[in-house]
């Protein structure tokens, strides 16, 4: 008997493998859960999660797998995505295989199972049984403890992980344990001037590296950076008293400054058309991601939104999508981001259709886009100087427009001429990706030089 996605148990009983995706998608990640349903003619109906996460764009429901993309020139991220969603269908099929040998080896009659077997199953299967680990006792303890507990996103992993071995390597410079009980507000002070100088001490001592390696060089940073940084110590020892890990509160008297940000800066309409209308017939490659950068502009979805989108993102003249950065500790829904088209966007999604590419347009690298936008601005002669914000000084300071422009000006791009035309944050935050109330917004009020000169001339 052929059988496709069914297990044959005999020709009399046929248990049935069902793998759909949830509803529910992940507010940072933008990716879905698989959901098992196991059925055994009328008797038997049992469902169960899988741990393994989906993007709903790369999902067949008819044929219950990932599909996987096809790119002509594929960057690295399109790789890390293709091996990712080839190793989601491999899984499947272990699964699947694995559900069949426990339902076979049952000793019963297989008439009725347990109510919470395929659960089991499938827990058995991804989390095999270990021995039970000795609560954390020390702070890196804890933030290992964190990470194995808590479904976290990729990027919310990795910051974690960085802090992580900032804290192993100040362990090795103090010589210290950092035990839970013995964290104080002054412990915490000290491990937040360690942030500050940490790029000079590991330049003396070398050795730290060697505790905790990094793949980049530990540069100086930012003062927004390292209260980044103490918010994560905060939240593992918030978590660690919370999970009665220890009593101390002693860190909660440590006092967590405030980011500072400097007033947005980014381009007007009449600017962006005239990146647009360049001639850039000289650098087609140029050309292709001034387009995209123009389309960014129009949309303004972050850069890690962007990237992901396909042709399945372009629903009724619109782009749809899930925002995928937002604060972890948030537990809000994020809503589906709806951005309509206008005609410069639908023209340039219309120039590079492409039945060969799963892409919406033709994406390069967010570190070779930037760059490249560096030189759309300088052949565009847009250089003019803008008032920053200095990263590790925290003063004004002033900068050719074409120096730091990057993608992330387009994100600003849409914000700022959408709220100067109607200064309503939630409905251009329903477009941007910003939740709801968001104080971004607070920072585009100062920036429209053209609205107070009107406002001084009513002085006169």
């Amino acid at each position: 008997m052929a059988c496709i996605g069914y297990l044959c148990i005999n020709p009399m009983r046929m248990a049935t493998i069902y793998y759909t995706l949830s509803r529910k998608i992940d507010k940072v990640t933008g990716q879905s859960q698989v959901l098992v349903r196991f059925v055994v003619g009328s008797r038997i109906n049992q469902r169960g999660k899988a741990p393994i996460f989906v993007q709903p764009q790369f999902w067949n429901a008819k044929k219950q797998l990932a599909t996987i993309p096809q790119y002509r020139l594929m960057n690295d991220e399109q790789k890390r995505l293709i091996e990712y969603l080839n190793g989601v269908n491999e899984t499947l099929s272990k699964l699947k295989n694995i559900i069949s040998s426990a339902y076979n080896s049952e000793s019963s009659d297989k008439q009725t199972l347990p109510p919470d077997w395929l659960t089991s199953v499938i827990t058995s299967c991804f989390f095999p049984a270990q021995e039970e680990k000795p609560a954390p006792v020390t702070l890196s303890q804890a933030f290992d403890y964190y990470l194995e507990t808590h479904a976290l996103s990729e990027i919310r992993q990795r910051n974690i992980q960085v802090v992580s071995r900032s804290l192993a390597r100040y362990k090795k410079f103090k010589g210290a344990t950092l035990e839970l009980d013995s964290i104080t507000a002054e412990v915490m002070k000290d491990f937040e001037n360690y942030q500050r100088e940490e790029a000079s001490i590991v330049a003396k001592r070398p050795d730290l590296l060697k505790v905790c390696p990094e793949s980049r060089s530990i540069d100086e940073r930012g003062e927004n950076t390292i209260i980044g940084r103490m918010r994560i110590v905060r939240a593992v020892l918030n978590w660690a008293y919370k999970e009665d890990l220890t009593k101390n509160i002693e860190f909660t008297k440590y006092k967590m400054q405030s980011c500072i940000y400097g007033t947005p800066y980014y381009i007007s309409i009449d600017e962006r058309n005239k990146i647009y209308r360049m001639n850039l017939s000289r650098h087609p490659e140029l050309a292709i991601q001034r387009d995209i950068f123009v389309f960014q502009c129009l949309i303004g979805c972050r850069v890690s939104d962007l990237i992901n989108l396909t042709k399945d993102n372009l629903i009724g003249g619109a782009i749809e999508y899930i925002p995928t950065k937002t604060k972890d500790e948030v537990g809000e829904i994020v809503p589906t981001v709806r951005v309509p088209l206008n005609s410069i966007a639908k023209e340039i999604v219309e120039r590079y259709k492409s039945d060969e590419r799963a892409s919406l347009l033709p994406f390069i690298s967010p570190q070779r886009y930037n760059d490249s936008i560096k030189r759309i601005f300088l052949a565009a002669r847009l250089t003019r100087t803008v008032t920053v914000l200095d990263p590790l000084t925290r003063k004004e300071t002033k900068k050719p427009l074409n120096e730091i422009a990057s993608s992330h000006i387009a994100r600003r791009t849409f914000i700022g001429n959408l709220y100067k035309k109607v200064k309503d944050p939630n409905l251009i935050g329903s477009m941007s990706g910003h939740s709801e109330g968001s104080r971004a917004f607070s920072r585009y009020r100062n920036i429209d030089e053209e609205i107070k000169k009107e406002l001084v001339k009513e002085l006169e």
